[in-house]
Parts: structure tokens; sequence; C-alpha cells
């Protein structure tokens, strides 16, 4: 089943290891750190990421990275703000193999409507991927 959340709820993943949504599941990513605007996920890459030259898609590596952004903007909300992506930009070094990965995220900086993060994948200790993002903050009670 899925589980919902308020934006700021996410980190209780982490911190009360609830069962993460629906697409940290389909894309076999666990978050291992939620707090003070900055996330850790491991995410395992297995076949199905894979494209046609044999490297996981370069949309999967951006989601990986996209969900962790979304675990580190979390930890810093207050309950009547939720949070969406309106800009995701990819700079990709080398490519991610089937195997373990490694994102760490961090919010750079956290306006009152939008906050921008850094998230890097990183495979074998390697930069493989550097993602920038931004995210439109919404007041519920507004």
């Amino acid at each position: 089943m899925n589980q919902t959340f308020k934006a700021n709820e996410l980190v209780t993943v982490v911190t009360e290891n609830r069962t993460p949504p629906n697409c940290d599941i389909t894309l076999n990513i666990r978050p291992v750190k939620a707090e003070n605007g900055s996330a850790e996920a491991v995410w395992q890459v297995d076949e199905n990421f894979i494209n046609g030259v044999g490297v996981a898609m370069g949309g999967y590596v951006a989601s990986a990275a996209d969900i962790t952004m979304a675990y580190a903007i979390s930890s810093l909300l207050e309950s009547s703000e939720s949070f969406f992506s309106i800009n995701l930009q990819t700079t990709f070094h080398k490519p991610v193999a089937v195997g373990e990965a490694v994102v760490e995220a961090k919010v750079e900086k956290k306006g009152r409507k939008v906050a921008y993060l850094i998230a890097k994948v990183k495979q074998n200790g390697k930069l493989a991927a550097t993602v920038h993002s931004s995210v439109m903050i919404i007041n519920n009670e507004e």
C-alpha cells in the first residue's frame, strides 16, 4: 500500500523506519539519513535500470537524486508546508553500472518560496552525476 506523508513527515521513513513511498520502492532506493537539510540514500542499481548500451538510463540516475533531494528539503519544512520540483538539471560524469550507488543531497539555500538543492550520485567512490534542483515551497495554510 502506498504511504502518503505530509512533506515534513517524509523524514520519518528514516527516523521511524516507516515504509517509503512507492517511487522509492520502485527505484530500489533506501534513504539512510535525512536531517538539517541534508540526506543520503543507497541505491541498488539492478538490470531493470540498464539501457541498451549497458549502463543505467540517465532518467533513473536523475530520479535517484530527485528522491534523495526530497528527503533533504523535507527535513527543513514546517507541517503546513509542501514542495514540488520546478527544475532539475543533471550533469553526467561517468556511467552508473549494476551495483550499489550512494546519493548525497543537501539544501544549498532555502527561501520562503524557493529552495535550491544539489545531489551527487557516486558509485565505487567516484562521482557519476551531479544534479541541481529548484523546488517551490508552498504553505498549505495560505
